[in-house]
């Protein structure tokens, strides 16, 4: 299935119905009396987030979701029936935007969330609801209230424990395909990941999911190559791996280049936990590696990992790394808050 994340769509939500104007006519009642009924309520439009899915793509064959109209009421004090609401089924993980793409009007994050996108107008009233002790045969009824149309943005952001960053080719892929369950394309030219993929990790008992999105370029913030949606899938992660190339001509600067993007970006997403390794050792002399390690480390304030995907050296520490930092973070998510007790002495 081809993945796809943003999607446009235009929702409509149903008109009300209008209301009845109607009187009695039955034999030997001459004075009969309104029975006009009231009008059908308009259909919403709602989004909802289901099991199955993990892409937008049925959004790119339909743009346009439009709900049904309420009925008119009918004599005999009839209701006209209520439209049938529309529901918009998209993955987890997806954001509903305004059509400025900016203003976010729900964040669905768990299987059966929901969010009205379009209220269907109220139907009119019939004008058995006017009728009073000093207007006994009223002669009015609304008509119902018109639909809501607008326009919105679907925007998926996959769910992660931890997301994969690096430059393109820095071996992303090949440390999912030997860590995980997934089957991401790997070849030896840049860009062969286009689209993000998951993987599911095993370390020590415990599993968590992965995140390998396409690699970044400079100016990837503002949009160069499509970074800025590529990294938006990160944004929800616990840790981030940062991959370097120790195969590259130009190491310190590719790892410099990843963190200025993360920190242009905005957000917290420079904040966030990494885990730095230094990828493809195998394939580097001794040498060059220790110095390399050495430099990475001071930039990077920290422990780097020296790893490889291929031979798989080192790949058992990092997944370590990664699940004790997720685990910091789901036990300060279910940690009680202190509950303020007002002044103290």
């Amino acid at each position: 299935m081809k993945f796809l994340d943003l999607a446009k769509v235009q929702v409509r939500s149903g008109a009300g119905g209008n209301g009845c104007v109607s009187f009695r006519r039955e034999a030997h009642v001459e004075y009969g009396g309104p029975d006009g009924g009231n009008g059908g309520g308009g259909g919403d439009v709602w989004v909802e987030t289901v099991e199955g899915l993990n892409t937008l793509i049925d959004f790119r064959y339909q743009q346009h979701f439009f709900a049904q109209n309420g009925r008119p009421g009918m004599g005999n004090q009839r209701s006209g029936k209520t439209g049938e609401d529309i529901i918009l089924k998209v993955p987890v993980g997806t954001e509903v935007l305004e059509e400025d793409q900016e203003t976010i009007i729900a964040d669905l994050t768990q299987v059966g969330q929901r969010a009205l996108l379009a209220e269907g107008g109220n139907g009119g009233f019939g004008n058995l609801h006017f009728k009073s002790s000093r207007n006994q045969a009223p002669r009015r009824a609304n008509p119902g209230q018109p639909e809501v149309e607008r326009v919105v943005w679907l925007r998926l952001k996959l769910i992660a424990d931890a997301g994969l960053l690096g430059l393109p080719n820095a071996g992303k892929s090949t440390f999912l395909a030997a860590t995980s369950n997934a089957r991401p394309k790997i070849a030896d030219y840049p860009f062969t990941t286009l689209v993000p993929n998951l993987g599911v990790v095993g370390v020590d008992g415990t599993e968590f999911v992965m995140a390998d999105i396409p690699g970044l370029i400079a100016g990837a913030h503002e949009g160069k190559g499509i970074g800025d949606r590529f990294l938006s899938h990160v944004e929800r992660c616990a840790v981030l791996l940062h991959l370097v190339d120790g195969t590259s001509e130009t190491a310190l600067e590719d790892y410099h280049t990843i963190i200025n993007e993360l920190e242009m970006y905005g957000g917290d997403l420079a904040g966030r936990p990494r885990v730095t390794a230094l990828n493809k050792c195998d394939a580097i002399d001794d040498t060059e590696q220790a110095q390399l390690h050495n430099e990475l480390e001071k930039a990077a304030g920290g422990k780097v990992f020296q790893i490889s995907g291929v031979s798989q050296q080192g790949l058992t520490d990092v997944l370590r790394a990664i699940r004790a930092t997720i685990d910091t973070r789901n036990k300060a998510e279910d940690a009680p808050e202190e509950e303020d007790i007002g002044w103290r002495p």
